[in-house]
């Protein structure tokens, strides 16, 4: 995989979530991208039981991609990441004792995909209880994996779509002891998603019930 950037679009004013995606469908559109398939992400949330008196519960974020199918990711708050197999999940339900389920916290995220050029453009509702919460724009440029050397082209390509909408570099880039020159790859495209779907756990938008 290149270099990925993911960012929360806002709703069009006077406008929908739905409608505000197939707005963005239509500009991907009048550039000249061509959808190809879907995707998902989603994302469940765990408590640690048995902590030291005192301490807070720490999370632990299992997530999933639909671009890796027969994997999956678990990120600790705060670190570490484990990249495991798709049977993972079984393994957490074995750990009942050691990890809680946080029912009604899991997040999805699912949408199209687009191809234009070299770039890889995914457009998605994330949804919280069956409830729109949010919209999220992921944007891979797939030659490169180096993002010091790539960012300002993908900037330039997002601002032809989202216009002001267009994101700072991601944090997860300018936080590595190699800063922008450390190479890309699956967890920080994870740790995106994740910082989003964190971000839209607490809002509550307008247009916001899936039909």
């Amino acid at each position: 995989m290149g270099v990925t950037c993911v960012c929360q679009v806002p709703v069009a004013e006077g406008k929908s979530v739905q409608q505000t995606v197939d707005i963005l469908h239509k500009k991907l559109e009048q550039l000249g991208a061509v959808k190809h398939g879907s995707f998902c992400v989603d994302c469940e949330t765990y408590h640690a039981t048995g902590n030291v008196s005192g301490q807070p519960s720490k999370l632990l974020y299992v997530m999933h991609n639909s671009e890796n199918p027969l994997s999956c990711m678990a990120l600790f708050e705060g670190g570490p990441c484990l990249i495991a197999d798709a049977n993972f999940d079984v393994l957490m339900v074995k750990l009942k004792s050691h990890f809680q389920n946080a029912k009604g916290h899991k997040v999805e995220c699912r949408g199209s995909r687009y191809r234009y050029c070299d770039f890889l453009i995914k457009v998605g509702t994330v949804t919280m209880s069956s409830s729109a919460r949010g919209i999220s724009v992921e944007v891979e440029y797939c030659p490169c994996v180096v993002p010091g050397d790539c960012w300002n082209l993908m900037k330039e390509f997002m601002q032809s779509f989202l216009g002001p909408s267009v994101p700072e570099l991601p944090s997860v880039f300018a936080t590595k002891p190699e800063g922008l020159f450390a190479q890309a790859d699956c967890v920080d495209t994870m740790t995106q998603y994740l910082e989003l779907f964190n971000k839209v756990r607490k809002l509550q938008i307008p247009g916001s019930n899936v039909r």
